[in-house]
């Protein structure tokens, strides 16, 4: 393994604390982002902490600009043994007030980034033998009310890494799918929704987080080690997840009460 890696949605959050957590092992990074001015402060970090790498601007909803990044990991590293597709947008409404295009948006950059970046960078994973990490969300397990379409696209990054894990193993390529609950983070810049009071109630989630972005990053890297594929952080998310196999029933009739309670919420605002 020599211990290169590629991050989307490096610039901020999450990628970043990943980018560090992996820079402190010393491995060479390749970071992207559609933030430049955050990718150049993460490479900065990323030196201090002990990498090195360098940085490309790339949308993920562009697949030539995927193809163009896995270019530059070959040039300037002959290869990548790492991806991690954590690029990622945030959304929230009721299905009748999403639009087709908040549809479109999401599944644009939640689902088909990962695809795409699956996708350019296998050649290299199978040359290396390395490994592909998805950060999906407890959305794609859980799937609670007012967010259906961010829903939709994060069970389909999941089902895409049990897709991949499958079909791979013969090729010796590891998949992992990371299924965060809401954490400290700045995903609401990226917010999209018809609801102003939806943006709200997520930011009080996300506020009152008893876990950060590097305490997700350790855990991932932790988990990553050793072998599992479906990796969940919190431990409230991994309650839901075995109280959903147990007894889904009991887990709707939450969710539809919390429902109730969303649409109650934002009528009175």
């Amino acid at each position: 393994m020599q211990n290169r890696i590629m991050i989307t949605g490096a610039g901020s959050g999450l990628g970043r604390e990943i980018a560090l957590r992996w820079a402190r092992e010393g491995w060479q990074l390749a970071l992207a982002d559609v933030n430049e001015a955050g990718l150049r402060e993460t490479l900065a970090l990323v030196r201090a902490a002990g990498g090195e790498g360098f940085v490309q601007r790339c949308d993920v909803r562009d697949y030539s600009q995927l193809t163009a990044l896995a270019q530059a990991c070959e040039e300037k590293f002959g290869g990548i043994d790492v991806i991690v597709n954590n690029a990622g947008v945030a959304s929230g409404g009721f299905f009748a007030e999403l639009s087709l295009e908040d549809w479109d948006w999401q599944i644009a950059v939640n689902l088909m980034g990962v695809v795409k970046g699956c996708k350019a960078f296998l050649p290299q994973l199978e040359r290396s033998k390395g490994r592909i990490i998805n950060v999906a969300s407890m959305a794609a397990l859980m799937q609670g009310p007012g967010m259906s379409n961010y829903n939709v696209a994060k069970a389909g990054v999941l089902a895409l890494s049990e897709s991949l894990l499958v079909e791979m193993r013969q090729l010796e390529v590891a998949v992992h799918c990371v299924c965060p609950s809401f954490f400290q983070t700045n995903l609401l810049d990226s917010f999209r929704g018809p609801n102003p009071a939806m943006k709200a109630q997520v930011g009080k989630l996300l506020e009152g987080s008893p876990i950060s972005a590097a305490d997700i990053a350790d855990y991932i890297h932790q988990q990553v080690a050793a072998g599992e594929f479906l990796i969940l952080p919190h431990e409230a998310g991994r309650q839901a997840w075995q109280l959903k196999r147990q007894a889904p029933e009991r887990l709707y009739d939450e969710m539809a009460e919390m429902a109730v309670k969303m649409r109650a919420k934002a009528q009175t605002r």
